[in-house]
């Protein structure tokens, strides 16, 4: 990346690096397998045969006080008969028409596939027991303004186990820093082409990774489920929180849009020519033996390959669940972005220098990345380190 920005140095005009797409997810481990479910109804106590009634009873209090704000506020709520709609869409096109600013937008509900449990007879034992299945219940999408983070959004699980999964954007949180630190800026759909201060504009975005994400992320779940506490009186259990998936994008921005139109092409001839499967899956962190050649137990699929959007041509490169691509993603008067982004949802190809689990101060050692909040910070270098140098020469 330094060199890279080292030769283009005097036609680039500003850099900034950090966090694109985030989706967190929320798990009670108390409660997600079927000992951790028993154990809570033994402490509540509730038998295997009430379990039905008690569980859609407990639903029933969650979707009432997680619906509570949207009814004071007369914010819509709205139910998807497809949960293949669009749903950032939907909002967004209520935030329009409601004229809101900020905070809760709407709240979409539908039903999806999630991880629960159901109770059955066994013939064998001649006796009910608890299980976990995949089952279709219904979510709780809430979108908001967020004073921090700008448009975001959360859902909720109404069943057991309660799972959440949030998702935000570090540009729009970003543009609400700039806001704050009063810093004009100009704004492209997910870019600045143009920041007075670009330096100060990375000090904001490196805020991010140091931020402390239990607080904020317990503090989403809080309204989500505004009554858990009381829920869980009997069985106190919280939340652990783990990154879904991560991206982290360099935006290169160049002052001379015609510079960038005529070198860009050259830089998608080299990311196709040279390399293959090998490369594109040692640059994604695979380990490859000494002779080079991709390994024989490799059950996976490594994907090069170009797509015309509507603000670009875009090269990505891609394996396992995790990818890097470029693409440029905007031409203005101000400014002309080039975006290099990291995209990780599958760590298990991942070291990081670490001590081991439940051993802070321990031995450090290169070890599988984690997808806990524990190893954001080392989600963002991996990312950086893996950006541009398969791509650009």
């Amino acid at each position: 990346m330094k060199e890279f920005i080292a030769k283009h140095h005097e036609q680039i005009i500003g850099v900034l690096s950090g966090f694109d797409r985030l989706v967190f997810r929320g798990t009670l481990r108390g409660i997600a397998y079927a000992e951790g479910m028993k154990r809570y109804l033994n402490a509540r106590p509730v038998l295997l045969k009430d379990f039905g009634t008690h569980v859609e009873a407990v639903s029933a209090r969650l979707k009432a006080a997680s619906l509570a704000e949207a009814r004071v506020l007369g914010r819509a709520v709205t139910y998807l008969v497809s949960s293949k709609t669009d749903k950032d869409q939907t909002a967004r096109h209520i935030m329009a028409d409601e004229g809101i600013a900020r905070g809760l937008v709407c709240v979409l509900s539908c039903v999806e596939p999630c991880q629960s449990f159901e109770i059955r007879r066994d013939r064998e034992v001649q006796k009910l027991v608890l299980e976990p299945r995949l089952r279709k219940r219904l979510f709780l999408y809430h979108y908001w303004v967020h004073p921090g983070f700008g448009f975001m959004h959360a859902r909720i699980q109404t069943w057991f186990p309660f799972s959440i999964q949030v998702c935000l954007n570090g540009r729009e949180w970003l543009a609400r820093q700039l806001d704050a630190a009063r810093m004009k800026s100009v704004r492209q759909d997910n870019c600045f082409p143009w920041i007075a201060d670009w330096a100060q504009a990375q000090r904001l975005m490196d805020r991010q990774v140091r931020a402390n994400w239990p607080r904020l992320l317990n503090g989403l779940a809080r309204q989500l489920n505004p009554i858990h506490a009381e829920l869980f009186r009997a069985y106190p259990v919280s939340y652990y929180w783990s990154t879904y998936q991560s991206e982290w994008a360099t935006d290169l921005v160049f002052r001379d849009a015609e510079v960038l139109r005529r070198l860009y092409p050259r830089w998608l001839h080299h990311a196709l020519t040279p390399f293959g499967s090998p490369e594109v899956m040692r640059f994604l962190g695979r380990r490859l033996p000494l002779s080079g050649a991709v390994p024989k137990r490799f059950a996976g699929e490594v994907v090069s390959h170009l797509r015309q959007r509507e603000d670009g041509v875009r090269i990505k490169h891609g394996g396992n669940g995790n990818s890097v691509k470029l693409y440029d993603k905007a031409y203005t008067a101000l400014g002309n972005v080039l975006r290099a982004e990291a995209t990780i949802t599958n760590v298990a190809d991942l070291r990081v220098y670490r001590p081991a689990e439940g051993d802070p101060d321990g031995e450090l050692a290169w070890r599988v990345m984690r997808r806990g909040i524990a190893d954001l910070h080392r989600t963002a270098l991996r990312a950086t380190v893996r950006q541009l140098t398969p791509i650009a020469a």
